[in-house]
């Protein structure tokens, strides 16, 4: 680690600065300072540097010392791009932490936390050497298109040569001409981030006189009326604001662009650009009040005491308890304490769906960050975040990352989901998890809640680590829904299910229909058809890339992959036998809306999965037509069973309870009940008693029934004696090891020399290695190892950092080449 300086470096000290380079390499990497940049160098800003050849790369200023590396020579620092810190120390050490926790490099972590727009694109720009004379004779073609372009235009990057030329490699060709010195190569790094700005319009000073303002107008109702309008629709508009962009200007006097642009130029009106907030909600009032419930009362209460006690509590209330508006209770405690509030939520839709409730009680005081937002948008969060100018941030798992500077309570609603884990790329890091570590430097306080929570944090609870509250009635005395369970095996043997929907199904949404109430239907798997398969050989298309069928998709017309996104034309001949018997097994969503809508024709479908919601507004759209009863019926995934809450839906369809409950995995019994148990808080959510049809062709499965029961209690003891027994979390901490390789045999090989090594210092803590339940994804070979450890923090730490060594040892070998070894902590 570099010695730190002292503040108010020597101009000519020779300074060295430690950086965070975008990449995934092992260390940080030391720069010289150029002395005129020695008062400018902090901590957390960023600074341009060369990294390789001539790659540049935007890094982050790690520390400041006087020593230079002992087994390089340090190259100097190009250019500092900020004022001020942009990262704050606090980030760092909670960047390093995660680092070292989800064994990945502080690299990574930044790549993770930084929006896009913050880390720099390095463009190579190419200009003419104006002191040549240039013998255009002597060029090749291609040499001659670029010579002449940049006769036109006098600096080009290399994507404006790639497309010029309509080939990618054109670097030996540019290679070439800067050898004739005909041209030169500048690298020069751009700023992505460019705030976004509007024009306003003033009117000059002078024609706030009325007699030159009757004058103006009666030379301009003569000669260009379109110009009077333009000036008369400013006075209508300045009587009720302050200020008017040159949009609304336009757009009120119906004048167009050019008649503005006239009156400028007569300076009649004073045309200003300003930045402006992207942020749609920016000057919304808070409004709103509400009553708790006494027994909301209680719980908040006994969460405020158990705050007294511990840094983290449970809240366990069932769906539509009223937990959202315990949160904003505590949110205003924070807003008046003067603190900072995070309010994670595992998905998108549910944010923007949440933003609509909780901007009625802070207005402009939220900040909403996520991946759905652009580059320019996800700045501004970051910028307002480190002025300290949002109390509240609303966001998905990456706005753990966010600049705080004082965090004093983390909401993690929906504790449970899985959406809090990232797993590709690395740090895969669990939100939940980092936002415990993230309150505990702020010293500030963790809420977790859900109304199915996690058993490792029920578990938790249980063991007094964390506080419990509990909210046990559904807010406003609403009932729990009716949960009925139908066999699908019967009602297709009475022949009474039609399509895949049973009669009891069917007569619940057409009595809601008729009541002028909305129905969701949950099946989780998206596409039409999740399998193409031949009648008479049994032939079924796969990806190309990855061992998986491929899904067939209605409104695309083709087979898609779900994994590396490969698509190819549907066959109509079966490829291996030449046989036209070829039939769709299974459904996904667009079948179920598809062939709902020849049952219902009358009724408005529509449907909520990854496909329909790609693009940034098509999610709020549809939330709002729900919310606004334009949908009857809404098909969707497991999108549709995260807190979502409609006063219209009264009836919920579970299409096939069994994809859920058979899965291969040994949480497969605690994520169907949270599933099922969260669908079915979607129905009746305000004042009407909900149904739930839960159609399955195992209706005595153990979990249908703990669901019916609302018995979690019963789940959590059955399922802990079994993971006690084969050592499961939350009794062992789990590291998972993936070795890909694109050679099958090389993988196995790999994955088996690995295993070995860390046998010597695990024994039977190692398990395996498998190949997963898909061996092949984006045309590279999986092997896992598993590795299971006693909950111990020394005993963990210790543990990766032997296979941090075991990992770094192989891959000095010939053995590892072209391998990609990924560690996974907590993999689930």
């Amino acid at each position: 680690m570099l010695e730190f300086a002292d503040a108010g470096h020597n101009n000519r000290e020779t300074l060295f600065v430690e950086v965070i380079l975008p990449l995934a390499i092992a260390k940080n990497y030391t720069y010289r300072v150029p002395f005129e940049m020695n008062n400018a160098v902090q901590v957390g800003k960023r600074a341009v540097v060369q990294f390789g050849k001539s790659k540049l790369y935007t890094a982050i200023i790690a520390s400041i010392g006087k020593l230079a590396p002992e087994k390089y020579e340090a190259k100097y620092i190009i250019e500092l791009l900020d004022d001020r810190p942009l990262v704050t120390t606090g980030q760092l050490q909670f960047w390093q932490w995660m680092a070292d926790y989800y064994m990945c490099n502080t690299g990574e972590v930044m790549n993770a936390a930084l929006p896009s727009a913050l880390k720099l694109a390095s463009e190579t720009r190419i200009v003419l050497n104006k002191d040549v004379l240039i013998d255009r004779s002597a060029l090749h073609d291609k040499e001659y298109l670029i010579v002449d372009a940049l006769d036109i235009q006098p600096e080009l990057t290399v994507s404006d040569i790639v497309k010029l030329l309509g080939q990618k490699t054109v670097m030996p060709i540019l290679k070439l001409l800067f050898e004739k010195n005909i041209i030169n190569i500048s690298e020069e790094v751009s700023e992505r981030y460019k705030p976004r700005t509007r024009t306003f319009i003033t009117l000059n000073p002078v024609y706030h006189n009325q007699d030159n303002l009757r004058e103006l107008f009666a030379i301009l109702e003569k000669r260009a009326p379109k110009q009077a309008d333009a000036v008369l629709a400013y006075i209508k508009l300045a009587r009720h604001q302050k200020i008017i962009s040159k949009a609304e200007l336009i757009e009120a006097s119906g004048a167009g662009a050019a008649s503005i642009k006239s009156l400028e130029e007569k300076e009649v009106f004073i045309a200003e650009e300003k930045n402006v907030s992207r942020l749609y909600y920016e000057e919304e009032e808070a409004l709103g009040t509400f009553q708790l419930s006494e027994q909301q009362q209680e719980a908040l209460k006994l969460v405020r005491e158990e705050f007294t006690q511990k840094d983290v509590v449970l809240l366990y209330g069932v769906t539509s308890s009223g937990k959202t508006q315990l949160y904003i209770r505590l949110i205003e405690e924070m807003i008046a304490s003067g603190r900072q509030t995070l309010y994670l939520l595992p998905e998108i839709a549910l944010t923007t769906h949440i933003i609509e409730r909780l901007r009625a009680y802070f207005g402009a005081n939220i900040g909403i960050y996520h991946s759905r937002f652009n580059d320019n948008e996800r700045v501004e969060v970051w910028q307002k975040v480190l002025n300290n100018e949002y109390k509240v941030v609303l966001g998905a798992r990456s706005s753990v990352f966010l600049p705080f500077n004082d965090l004093g309570l983390i909401i993690v609603d929906e504790e449970h989901e899985t959406s809090y884990k990232q797993y590709d790329p690395a740090p895969r890091y669990n939100a939940r998890d980092a936002a415990i570590f993230l309150a505990g430097m702020h010293k500030g306080k963790v809420l977790l809640g859900s109304a199915t929570p996690s058993f490792e944090s029920y578990y938790n609870a249980r063991m007094h680590k964390y506080g419990f509250a509990e909210l046990t009635e559904r807010f406003g005395g609403v009932k729990l829904p009716e949960i009925e369970v139908v066999s699908i095996a019967e009602e297709t043997k009475a022949k009474t299910i039609n399509s895949h929907f049973t009669s009891v199904l069917m007569a619940d949404m057409q009595e809601a229909l008729a009541n002028k109430e909305q129905v969701i239907l949950f099946q989780n798997r998206r596409g039409y058809a999740p399998v193409l398969m031949c009648k008479i050989c049994a032939y079924t298309p796969k990806c190309i890339n990855c061992d998986v069928s491929l899904t067939f998709h209605k409104s695309s017309g083709k087979l898609h992959c779900h994994y590396c996104g490969y698509k190819e034309d549907a066959p109509s001949i079966c490829p291996a036998c030449g046989s036209t018997h070829l039939e769709y097994k299974g459904f996904g969503t667009e079948k179920v809306e598809d062939e709902l809508s020849l049952i219902l024709p009358d009724a408005r479908i529509a449907r909520m999965d990854l496909d329909t919601t790609r693009s940034r507004n098509s999610l709020q759209v549809l939330l709002n037509n729900l919310e606004e009863k334009k949908i009857d019926i809404l098909v969707g995934t497991q999108m549709v069973a995260k807190g979502l809450d409609f006063s219209g839906v009264t009836v919920i369809g579970i299409i096939n309870a069994d994809s859920l409950l058979k899965f291969p995995d040994y949480r497969a019994n605690e994520r169907s009940y949270q599933m099922l148990s969260q669908v079915s808080g979607r129905a009746g959510r305000r004042d009407k008693q909900g149904k739930v049809v839960i159609q399955t062709y195992d209706v005595k499965h153990r979990v249908i029934k703990q669901v019916i029961e609302s018995d979690y209690t019963d789940l959590y003891f059955t399922e802990m004696e079994e993971r006690r027994s084969f050592r499961y979390p939350p009794f062992y901490r789990i590291i998972n090891l993936d070795i890909k390789h694109k050679d099958p045999e090389v993988a196995n090989n790999q994955a088996t020399y690995l295993a070995n090594e860390l046998r010597k210092h695990f024994g039977d803590r190692v398990i395996g290695p498998e190949s997963p339940l898909v061996a092949r994804i984006r045309n590279y070979y999986i092997k896992s190892i598993m590795l299971k450890f006693e909950k111990d923090a020394d005993s963990i730490n210790k543990a990766k950092v032997i296979i941090r060594e075991v990992i770094t040892q192989f891959q000095t070998t010939k053995l590892s080449k072209g391998s990609i070894v990924q560690p996974d902590v907590d993999p689930y």
